[in-house]
Parts: structure tokens; C-alpha cells; sequence
């Protein structure tokens, strides 16, 4: 797909039909659309907080924050050898995030940037498109802060686009297209916020309210 068709309204279509965009590399010039036969979602009722994550959150030495520096996040995520964020794609979501429909979560340490992950909202569906992390366990710090946000604002589903062994240690699992699309219908006929007025928990609140601590 050459870039100049693709517009903000057009990944939001995207987005529901159940397909997303990546390009092969950040120096690509074109974007083509994924729709796996099997898909990744990180359960928001089965997040899985081992016995280090839980040291990790409890160390305390670290802050979170909500769209605070949406562009930093994405740049983290696209700072690697090898990334599908070309320019098109994060421009993209930059204008995604001025329209209220991407949203991003921080892990700070003092005034730095060290963790954090982002993604893009329609219902109540997130989208999860990547994180990062330049400190031990922040990526893990960030999606436990984050699938507690989206629980406590109403988001019944996490999609995760495929699974990682970092992700299947926090439970993430895969499942079909079928039951992907499924899922996503239900969540797009619900209502959620990501700037509901919820305040941001310390990490015992987290902690507590997650079921599957080990």
C-alpha cells in the first residue's frame, strides 16, 4: 500500500475489521496490512504477576504516568535493530494520538524515560502496538499498570496482534480468527475510556487487585 492512501481514518477502519499495518523495516517505504490466522490477546482477567514482577512493583523507585509523552514512547519502541515503525507508521500515530484514539503509558525514573508501551483504542478494544523497555522488568512494570488501568476503565479486550515468550509469561495467549473477530465485535458495541477519571494506583493497589499473583 503506498503511503499517500494511507490516512488516520483509514487505520481506524482497519482497526475494526480486525487487521493492522506494519512495514518491513523503518528505512521501508511502504505499509501492508497484517491479519494473522492466529492471534495474540493478553486476558484482562488472567494477567500473570510472578514472584520478580511483584519485587519489581514493589521496589517503588520508579513513577507512572498516562500520555505524557506519547511521542517518546513510540520513538522508544522504534529505537531497535530491527522495527516494523517506519516513518509513515509514526507520524500515523502521532495523529492517531492528537485525535484521542492512541494513548500511551510511561515508566519514569526520576525525569527519564525507561519503560512504556503504546496503543490505539475503538470501543472498548485496545490495541496493543509495542513497548519497550532500558531498565529491568519496565515493560513488565508498564502492561501490569496498564491492564489494571484498562480494567478499571471498562476495556474488555487487550489484543496483543501475535505472542511473545515475554508475553506468554504474563499470561498472554493465542487464539484464533474466528474467535478473535468475535471478541473484537463484542468489544467494539461496548463503551470504554482510557482517560477515564480514574486515578493512577501505587503498585499495592496493583497488586491487589490482580488474582493471579504466583
Amino acid at each position: 500500500m503506498k503511503d499517500l492512501t494511507l490516512t488516520p481514518e483509514i487505520l481506524l477502519q482497519a482497526y475494526a475489521a480486525g487487521v493492522f499495518p506494519m512495514a518491513e523495516a523503518r528505512d521501508s517505504a511502504d505499509v501492508f496490512w497484517v491479519d494473522p490466522k492466529r492471534r495474540g490477546i493478553l486476558p484482562l482477567d488472567g494477567f500473570h504477576i510472578s514472584r520478580s514482577l511483584r519485587r519489581a512493583l514493589l521496589k517503588r523507585d520508579y513513577s507512572i504516568s498516562l500520555n505524557r509523552d506519547f511521542r517518546g514512547v513510540v520513538a522508544g519502541c522504534a529505537d531497535r535493530e530491527e522495527t516494523w515503525i517506519n516513518d509513515t507508521i509514526f507520524d500515523l500515530y502521532l495523529d492517531l494520538h492528537h485525535a484521542g484514539f492512541a494513548h500511551s503509558l510511561e515508566v519514569w525514573d526520576g525525569g527519564t524515560l525507561i519503560g512504556g508501551v503504546y496503543g490505539v483504542t475503538l470501543g472498548a478494544a485496545f490495541f496493543g502496538e509495542s513497548m519497550f523497555s532500558q531498565r529491568r522488568d519496565a515493560s513488565k512494570i508498564a502492561l501490569a499498570f496498564l491492564v489494571d488501568h484498562l480494567n478499571r476503565c471498562g476495556f474488555r479486550l487487550f489484543d496483543t496482534q501475535f505472542i511473545t515468550p515475554h508475553l506468554a509469561t504474563l499470561g498472554g495467549i493465542e487464539i484464533t480468527r474466528a474467535a478473535y473477530r468475535r471478541r473484537l465485535a463484542k468489544a467494539l458495541k461496548a463503551r470504554a475510556g482510557f482517560l477515564a477519571d480514574v486515578p493512577i494506583p501505587d503498585a499495592q493497589e496493583v497488586l491487589q487487585r490482580n488474582t493471579q499473583t504466583s
